[in-house]
């Protein structure tokens, strides 16, 4: 599993610049930084020959002529001009992960991991890679500041995306999927919604939402991110061995700054996904998912209730007369299957029952007494802090001043940001310290892929001419044969495969040795 976060990007004292060009600079700002320390990026030509984004997961492949050219993530940047973008727009890190320019955004994606917690500790790394960046530019004199948000919309009719991705059985049959994890999105959103003030996807309409994302869905199902966004994203793109794998394209969440949150959506949502694999999961069916979603989002109390085609089945498996029911009594009765597929298949791991405790003890206390969650959910913590305020002060939900304090909850500068403020009183739940975060924009998970990948970026980066999720293209200093290894088992690289490798690259024989370990633990042609 890995995430991705587009984050907003507002330069105040240079209005009239492009979001493209704004973005650019941030990629190369923190390029800049790393080279100037001594590090290495790999800011070379992502390699897109392996990108496929118009195929979808349904059996067909989208024209390109009847594509957004938004969806378009095969080709290069173009500028607000509609001119090529020369400088650099890619970087793949010596952690693993990719940080480039999508479109109109920074984007940063998160190195492959295998657990929520890893997931969660890589995503948030990409949140100092941004602040990076962002502070690279500020020391640059007479350098307009440019500011970078982890949030979702500009409330202007634009959102951008938190996007996650899981690596699923390719045999599992796609409406199967589908038709199982629709009612699931719509729930998840009770534990990790971001919150917003406004609805509507202007946020004109006053009062205050769980959800950043959920007022820009208007389809079921599509392969469409930008436009028509699906609640079921049909991109059929794997970066894998297309023939055993598929990556399931989740664009239906918000952008989390809370740890705690992170961690719980992908736990959840990957016990949802063994669940459907293999074939314990509940069934259920809303009668109007988009309606549903934005039902649940809209209404912080959380007792907005959305119709069911049947009814939920009860505590002890025996059928209720519930036709109508809220978000969390979706998310409940995921709760309970996963309770009893765990029990099932004997998952007796830590990793796996802490998820469990902690989505049982999240249900519960969002039934009693919502707010003790505040420690722990974005949306709580931000409802928490703006109700006081707007009390304090007599304030209507749609007072520009509350509009302003989202904003800044989602500021990633440590002395600005509102969330790194309850952070620093202690009003918010930390997983993991400081340190892990670092050693993580460092280097990348050890038990994947990624771990070749950001090593070499990070020990030859002066051999690497182009990259990718799933290829690695190297030239021994610019000159000589071009090797292009291809990496399509994602769990083949890590460092118990290669060990050693990395030690001493300076040595004579060490690209040598590179070439014959990519070649051993990969594909070369």
């Amino acid at each position: 599993m890995g995430l991705e976060t587009e984050y907003g990007v507002h330069a105040p004292a240079n209005p009239g610049a492009g979001h493209s060009a704004l973005s650019v600079e941030v990629v190369n700002a923190y390029a800049d930084l790393v080279t100037s320390r001594g590090g290495t990026v790999a800011g070379t030509e992502w390699d897109y020959s392996e990108e496929s984004p118009l195929v979808d997961a349904r059996g067909w492949r989208l024209p390109r002529s009847a594509a957004h050219p938004t969806q378009l993530t095969d080709r290069p940047l173009t500028g607000d001009d509609g001119q090529s973008v020369h400088l650099l727009m890619n970087l793949v890190l010596p952690n693993g992960a990719r940080f480039y320019v999508d479109h109109a955004h920074p984007e940063y994606s998160s190195p492959e991991t295998t657990n929520p917690r890893d997931a969660m500790i890589w995503d948030q790394a990409g949140d100092l890679v941004a602040l990076a960046a962002s502070e690279r530019i500020a020391q640059a004199e007479g350098q307009p500041q440019v500011l970078l948000y982890k949030n979702n919309t500009d409330n202007k009719s634009v959102s951008y995306g938190a996007h996650e991705n899981y690596l699923v059985a390719r045999s599992l049959d796609f409406e199967e999927l589908t038709a199982q994890l629709i009612p699931f999105f719509v729930a998840r959103q009770v534990v990790c919604g971001a919150g917003r003030v406004g609805i509507g996807s202007t946020g004109r309409v006053p009062g205050f939402q769980i959800s950043q994302r959920a007022d820009f869905f208007e389809e079921q199902v599509g392969l469409e991110t930008t436009v028509r966004r699906p609640i079921v994203n049909t991109r059929d793109e794997p970066h894998a061995d297309a023939h055993r794998y598929r990556r399931l394209h989740v664009i239906i969440g918000d952008a989390n700054l809370s740890q705690y949150a992170t961690w719980l959506r992908c736990g959840m949502t990957a016990l949802v996904l063994s669940m459907i694999e293999l074939g314990t999961a509940p069934e259920i069916e809303l009668t109007d998912p988009v309606t549903a979603l934005q039902a649940i989002s809209h209404d912080p109390t959380l007792q907005a209730t959305v119709p069911l085609v049947r009814p939920l089945t009860g505590t002890a498996g025996e059928p209720t007369t519930a036709r109508e029911v809220t978000g969390l009594d979706l998310l409940e009765a995921y709760l309970r299957a996963a309770e009893t597929h765990v029990a099932r298949f004997g998952m007796t791991d830590g990793a796996t029952q802490e998820v469990l405790t902690a989505w049982r003890d999240s249900v519960q206390t969002l039934r009693t007494d919502p707010a003790a969650m505040a420690d722990r959910l974005d949306w709580v913590a931000k409802y928490q802090l703006l109700s006081g305020y707007r009390q304090r002060h007599g304030l209507g939900w749609d007072d520009s001043r509350l509009g302003m304090m989202d904003l800044q909850y989602a500021d990633l500068r440590p002395d600005k940001g509102l969330y790194q403020a309850l952070v620093r009183r202690g009003s918010i739940r930390r997983m993991v310290t400081d340190q892990d975060l670092d050693d993580a924009v460092a280097r990348p998970p050890r038990d994947t892929r990624a771990w070749v990948r950001g090593r070499t970026v990070e020990a030859f980066g002066r051999h690497v001419v182009g990259a990718s999720w799933e290829t690695l293209l190297l030239r021994q200093d610019g000159t000589g044969p071009l090797y292009r290894f291809h990496q399509r088992e994602p769990l083949a690289g890590s460092a118990t495969d290669v060990p050693g490798l990395f030690d001493d690259p300076g040595a004579d024989d060490a690209y040598d040795r590179l070439l014959e370990a990519l070649a051993r633990v990969q594909t070369s042609r």
